[in-house]
């Protein structure tokens, strides 16, 4: 089940909400190629909006490349990649990393311990990965 929300009171477009929010988690990888988006009326209910306001969003990701749709079955995420460019990523990525860094510093931690949790913590998917494979990490 997809995790989207809308806020009314935004100022940004229902629709261009949606499409930013597709973006990045298919940038993110939390919409992997050939996952399934919810039907348009479905999604519509869960958000309590308008149908053609899904339609529209759908068609605007499905314009850029990043949605293709089956006759009769559904939406699904393409394969092309990330919507973003390098830089846009860049920016996420910084983005996080500074809200990391101030949130290990009010929890106590120095710069060289949070970078060692990364390190364990990377290493820890990295582990988690080999065993999905099935390989000695």
């Amino acid at each position: 089940m997809l995790h989207l929300s809308i806020n009314q009171g935004d100022g940004v477009p229902l629709y261009l909400q949606l499409v930013q929010q597709i973006k990045h988690l298919i940038a993110t990888g939390r919409l992997t190629p050939d996952s399934e988006l919810p039907a348009v009326r479905v999604l519509a209910q869960q958000l309590l909006i308008n149908p053609n306001t899904v339609v529209r969003a759908y068609r605007e990701l499905e314009l850029a490349g990043l949605l293709y749709k089956k006759r009769g079955e559904g939406t699904y995420v393409s394969s092309r990649g990330t919507p973003y460019t390098d830089d846009e990523c860049r920016r996420i990525l910084m983005q996080r990393i500074e809200a990391l860094l101030v949130e290990g510093r009010h929890l106590g931690f120095n710069e060289d311990q949070i970078i060692e949790l990364v390190r364990e913590c990377e290493q820890n998917l990295r582990g988690g990965q080999l065993a999905e494979e099935g390989a000695q990490p």
